[in-house]
């Protein structure tokens, strides 16, 4: 995926979250922690293979 592509499902993301009445610092919050999960779960993989920091409960 390229980097445009990634920015472009960011911005359709946001325009979700905006459209249900979220206000602008509610849906950054709520990005910034997926986007946190998702990281922390490519590092779960190769060439990476690195435990995950996320607690099990989660």
């Amino acid at each position: 995926m390229t980097p445009a592509a990634i920015v472009s499902k960011l911005w359709n993301y946001c325009n979700v979250l905006r459209d249900d009445g979220m206000s602008y610092g509610d849906y950054v919050e709520q990005l910034t922690y997926l986007l946190f999960l998702k990281m922390a779960d490519e590092r779960t993989k190769p060439p990476y293979n690195q435990p995950s920091n996320v607690p099990a409960d989660y």
